[in-house]
């Protein structure tokens, strides 16, 4: 065999080997991981009428987080090409059911550093709630948070969690000033009040999935993982008194 052929064939089997190989770990697309949702989970905003496009997103996975055909996605939303959508583009979901298992898709960086845990010092609320009352507060992008887990209130299920468009687009938090934390930090809010109440079960269960998916895929080092009340400068109880953090800890 001409040395040549040698060589092309030694090409084709390495680039197969890092192909299969970047498969095993979850949905690659354009550098974007998507692990499997082992945990109830639901885009912003939410709601069975339209999905926000995040990245990483197939036409083929939004179908299959909401029950619905590829084809019907497609009539509904005019789109004669399934490879061309953009991140942030609003989606018609037609007849759609509740999504739950669709997954989470983590954009490549280098910019977060750390993870701040955060209560929402109220007993009910959600991604849309806060979103409003952030707006009505001057946050010009909304929620200052990229992600919030839900207590059950609000339409949401208990452990729910949700993704927020600061997370889809990857923009800076508005959760914590202190120590840079909103341009460094990947904001989590539970919704509750933790100098009052407990933490459920079932959002525990979500917090730590998420915190291992963000820390294992960001290199975020436990040291980095604090509540807001954590940070140098910060004055504030969040995420609460009573928030467990023996037991946080020893299930990450």
């Amino acid at each position: 065999m001409p040395k040549r052929t040698q060589f092309l064939y030694a090409v084709l089997l390495i680039l197969s080997v890092l192909f299969l190989t970047s498969c095993a770990t979850g949905t690659r697309n354009r550098g974007t991981v998507c692990y499997p949702g082992d945990m109830p989970i639901i885009y912003q905003p939410a709601g069975a009428a339209s999905h926000i496009v995040l990245h990483g997103e197939t036409l083929y996975r939004i179908s299959k987080a909401y029950n619905v055909d590829v084809k019907d996605l497609m009539k509904a939303n005019g789109i004669s090409d399934p490879t061309q959508l953009a991140v942030g583009q609003t989606l018609k979901i037609p007849q759609a059911v509740s999504p739950r298992m669709p997954g989470i898709c983590l954009a490549p960086s280098t910019k977060w550093r750390y993870i701040i845990i955060h209560h929402s010092a109220t007993d009910i609320g959600s991604a849309s709630g806060f979103n409003k009352a952030h707006l009505r507060r001057g946050f010009s992008r909304g929620i200052g948070y990229h992600f919030v887990i839900d207590n059950g209130t609000e339409g949401r299920s208990d452990g729910q969690i949700e993704v927020t468009r600061r997370w889809t687009f990857q923009r800076d938090g508005a959760h914590c000033k202190a120590g840079g934390m909103n341009h460094d930090g990947i904001g989590i809010c539970l919704v509750g009040n933790f100098d009052r109440d407990h933490v459920s079960e079932a959002q525990m269960k979500s917090l730590v999935y998420l915190v291992k998916l963000l820390s294992e895929h960001y290199n975020i080092s436990p040291e980095h993982i604090m509540g807001h009340s954590m940070v140098s400068g910060a004055r504030t109880h969040c995420p609460g008194r009573k928030f467990p953090w023996g037991d946080f800890r020893s299930r990450l």
